[in-house]
């Protein structure tokens, strides 16, 4: 079996990810090992998972007394009062510590089942097997949880590791176009933050892994931007300062997602991919990184065809409401909005360094949403 491992250690625990096509067969092997003790398994299913996959680790974990929960994966499961309802469907169940909860599905579904996790008798067991791009490359990494408040995304949660992550290649057959933009928006994020070469080698492969989602490319990508992200949350596990440079992009993105009410109008990469662009376009007339290093980023857009008439997301009544959600966001710690912007490919500048006044990002709005270079 041709699979990758990336052993995760830090502060506040030691994992592994594994990466591979068809590799869910080493799922039941990995439970014995890790949690010998398992008698009881709760699997968190997002309906879109195609059927067959659900059949897949029924059948290779028919030796656990399994009890499946299965959402329609939307931001609105995402609440408090959700998560409340399925802890008390598992304490029903008798679930001890020892017992286990698999999330299989996107990032909604993985961030809502490890908070669940987090929190039923103070931490049960946790693996993940993220089924779409964007959840392997991004929300299954790291451990945090969380789920969304009338004001504004993300903000209940915890930060809660996972057993294991089982990245299975095969889900992303499943996925439409869109989905799989979804997911490139954050390995685009990885490739600008961090200097390593990740961005010139996505760039020419962009069209093979977006339009054909070669296995092999696909594997690497994914391995590459997991790398990445790890490169900073080993650093600081917690979201005290250095980790905060992966939300490069994302308060724009996730004022943007709560100002559009969590519908579906817009997905959350789509969200960052204009939430990129507004920081690195602020980051040029600021002058922190050169028009050329803006043109960069454009390119990489056009030539994929990355969401266009990025205005048809706003109006300018709605700028109040998108200034609101951007003060609210919990990487600000005062009465000014905390971003983190562009440098050149490869670095951006550090937590805390540039922050503007609510009246200074109002003025800046409009320019920001106008991408004609």
């Amino acid at each position: 079996m041709n699979l990758n491992e990336i052993k995760v250690k830090n502060s506040d625990s030691s994992y592994s990810i594994f990466i591979g096509n068809k590799i869910l067969n080493i799922l039941p092997k990995k439970i014995r090992s890790l949690c010998p003790k398992t008698k009881k398994i709760a699997i968190i299913l997002d309906k879109k998972v195609p059927k067959k996959y659900k059949l897949i680790i029924k059948k290779l974990l028919k030796n656990y007394q399994l009890f499946i929960f299965e959402y329609s994966a939307n931001e609105k499961l995402k609440s408090f009062s959700n998560a409340n309802k399925l802890a008390e469907k598992v304490l029903s169940k008798n679930f001890n510590r020892n017992d286990v909860l698999v999330a299989v599905g996107g990032g909604i579904i993985g961030d809502f089942s490890a908070f669940v996790a987090s929190i039923v008798k103070r931490g049960i067991n946790f693996i993940n097997i993220p089924s779409t791009l964007l959840a392997q490359v991004d929300s299954s990494i790291g451990g945090k949880t969380g789920v969304n408040s009338v004001h504004g995304k993300n903000l209940i949660g915890s930060f809660y590791q996972p057993k294991i992550v089982l990245i299975d290649i095969s889900f992303l057959n499943s996925l439409n176009k869109r989905e799989m933009v979804c997911g490139y928006a954050e390995m685009l994020k990885h490739s600008l933050i961090l200097k390593n070469n990740f961005f010139k080698w996505l760039k020419a492969k962009s069209d093979e892994i977006l339009k054909y989602k070669k296995p092999n490319l696909l594997k690497k990508a994914i391995y590459k931007s997991c790398k990445i992200k790890l490169y900073f949350v080993n650093k600081d596990v917690k979201e005290k300062n250095f980790r905060m440079i992966l939300n490069f992009g994302h308060t724009f993105a996730h004022a943007i997602e709560a100002q559009n009410k969590f519908s579906r109008k817009i997905n959350h990469g789509e969200a960052v991919l204009i939430g990129m662009m507004m920081a690195a376009k602020l980051s040029a007339i600021k002058k922190i990184c050169s028009n050329k290093v803006l043109f960069e980023i454009y390119k990489i857009y056009e030539e994929n065809n990355l969401v266009s008439k990025f205005k048809k997301y706003f109006k300018n009544k709605d700028f109040n409401k998108m200034v609101h959600f951007m003060i609210n966001d919990k990487k600000n710690d005062d009465q000014k909005i905390n971003l983190i912007l562009l440098k050149s490919i490869g670095k951006t500048t550090k937590p805390g360094a540039f922050k503007l006044s609510i009246r200074e990002m109002k003025k800046y709005f409009p320019r920001l949403l106008n991408f004609n270079l």
